[in-house]
């Protein structure tokens, strides 16, 4: 009689003793192709080198064109197309002063940051007022913003132009800071109506009983836990703005009033003459701000891809 308390007392010891052993076997196995080098190089290191290769080549390219000599850019039989040993900075010096690249730059930021804010601005309305005004026809009216952002914009340039001439704007920044936003609020308030919906319903129905107002709960509330899908959006938004071609080459004529990605085109292109090393530079050099700006805020660009506020 008196083995039985000890016997149960041994299986409980044993069952204890043998768990995380067996745990951590099956861990070990699970994990075990890692330890190989040669799986390793061929499931992680050559797939991460070819995709980092596809990527980066572009602008190694670029930057190379920018620092060749003009008989290096010319004669490709030569010279080795793939690397220089007479680097110059020649192009970059035409580029920022032997041109108005600064003035096309300052343009670009103009009206990349002014856009920008009033696209921000219009899509946080909107998607605060879909997402937590509820209301018959809510879906269906994020759907339909939705659809506008597929609208190409080589259909809507032509009508805009009449537009933007009727009201005097054309050939002025002032054209393209209005009609910016006809493509940025649509997929901007898409993207804060998916994430103003992560944010909890209770905590605006605690502002009410306590008898804040909607405006309130939208900027003391709502807004504040929003920052990274604000981010992002900006980041979408600014980064369309800076690139955009089609509305900058129909409703710009004036040198100076041009903006870096038709300036460069039209300005360092004589008919079939391509000033290769001042293009690359000038592309090189009005890529610098987007770099900067997703290396500043790529975590909040991220974590606005991957949600927001947890109940």
């Amino acid at each position: 009689m008196t083995d039985l308390p000890t016997s149960r007392i041994d299986l409980k010891a044993v069952l204890h003793s043998s768990a995380p052993t067996v745990a951590m076997d099956d861990h070990s196995e699970g994990m075990s192709y890692l330890q190989s080098v040669p799986r390793r190089l061929v499931t992680l290191y050559l797939p991460l080198s070819i995709i980092v290769i596809v990527l980066l080549f572009p602008f190694y390219w670029m930057g190379l064109t920018a620092i060749k000599p003009d008989e290096q850019l010319l004669d490709l039989d030569k010279f080795n197309p793939f690397w220089t040993w007479n680097p110059t900075l020649k192009h970059f010096y035409k580029l920022l002063f032997e041109s108005h690249y600064p003035m096309w730059l300052w343009n670009t930021m103009y009206v990349a940051v002014c856009a920008t804010i009033l696209s921000i601005i219009a899509s946080v309305l909107a998607a605060y007022a879909i997402v937590r005004l509820r209301y018959k026809g809510a879906n269906l009216v994020g759907g339909l913003i939705f659809l506008a952002y597929l609208v190409p914009p080589s259909i809507l340039f032509i009508p805009l132009a009449t537009v933007v001439f009727q009201y005097g704007l054309f050939d002025s920044p002032m054209a393209l800071i209005l009609t910016y936003p006809t493509i940025l609020i649509p997929f901007s308030t898409w993207l804060l109506m998916g994430y103003f919906k992560t944010i909890p319903f209770e905590l605006e129905e605690c502002a009410l009983i306590d008898g804040a107002s909607r405006w309130q709960i939208l900027i003391k509330i709502v807004l504040p836990l929003a920052i990274p899908g604000l981010i992002s959006a900006f980041i979408f938004c600014f980064t369309l703005c800076w690139n955009e071609f089609i509305y900058a080459l129909t409703f710009l004529q004036s040198t100076s009033n041009k903006t870096v990605p038709v300036a460069i085109v039209n300005e360092f292109v004589d008919g079939d003459i391509y000033r290769w090393g001042s293009l690359m530079a000038g592309a090189l050099a009005g890529s610098l701000p987007l770099v900067i700006l997703y290396a500043f805020f790529v975590e909040h660009y991220v974590s606005a891809m991957t949600g927001a506020v947890k109940e």
